[in-house]
C-alpha cells in the first residue's frame, strides 16, 4: 500500500531539525520500502504492507524521540489524499490562501460542536471526516485557527499542509 506520512513540525524552526536521508533510513528502519521525501517539512512517501504500516507511526516517533526529535506522525493512504484533493469545499479560492489540516483521529460530535466558526473572520473551516480544510485570505500567520486551537477543542492532533503540497503529494502518491 502507498501511504503519506505527514510529521508535524519537522525542521520549521531550529528545533525538531532532521536531514531527509535520515529521515528516510528512520522509515527504512520501520520497514517500509520505496521511500521518498517531499520538501525539508516532514512529507513521506512510501509503500508498506499492512501489518508494517499499523506500527510506523510510533516506530518513527520513537526513533525521532531518541534523536531528540519531537515529531508526531499522521499517516494517509494514496486513495485518502486523492479523495482530500476531490473532496475540497473552496475550490475557486486562491491556492495560496487554502490549508488541509491532517487530523491523527476523527473527533467526537461534541467536539465538532465546539468549534466557533467565527473565531477568525475572514477565515473559514470545513471539517471532513479527519480533514480540516482551512480557507485563510489573510495567510496562516495572522489566523486563529491554529493547530493548538484545534487540537484542544478537537482532542486530536493536527498537522496542516498548504494546498499547493497537498496536491502535490496527491500527485507523486497517485502518479
Amino acid at each position: 500500500m502507498i501511504a503519506i506520512a505527514l510529521l508535524r513540525g519537522l525542521n520549521l524552526g531550529p528545533h525538531n531539525r532532521i536531514k531527509m536521508p535520515e529521515l528516510t533510513h528512520l522509515f527504512e528502519e520501520a520497514g517500509c520500502r520505496e521511500v521518498r521525501t517531499y520538501i525539508q517539512s516532514g512529507n513521506v512517501l512510501f509503500s508498506a504492507p499492512a501489518a508494517v504500516l499499523a506500527k510506523v507511526p510510533q516506530r518513527v516517533e520513537a526513533a525521532l524521540a531518541a534523536r531528540e526529535v519531537n515529531s508526531p506522525v499522521v499517516l494517509r493512504s494514496a486513495a485518502e489524499l486523492a479523495a482530500v484533493v476531490a473532496g475540497n469545499p473552496f475550490e475557486g479560492a486562491p491556492p495560496k490562501s487554502l490549508h488541509v489540516g491532517f487530523l491523527a483521529a476523527s473527533p467526537t460530535k461534541a467536539a465538532v460542536a465546539s468549534l466557533d466558526p467565527n473565531r477568525s473572520p475572514p477565515d473559514a473551516f470545513v471539517l471532513k471526516g479527519r480533514e480540516l480544510y482551512l480557507s485563510l485570505p489573510n495567510g496562516a500567520a495572522r489566523s486563529k485557527l491554529t493547530t493548538a486551537y484545534f487540537d484542544a477543542k478537537l482532542k486530536t492532533l493536527t498537522t496542516v499542509r498548504n494546498w499547493n503540497t497537498v496536491r502535490e503529494l496527491a500527485r507523486l502518491a497517485n502518479g
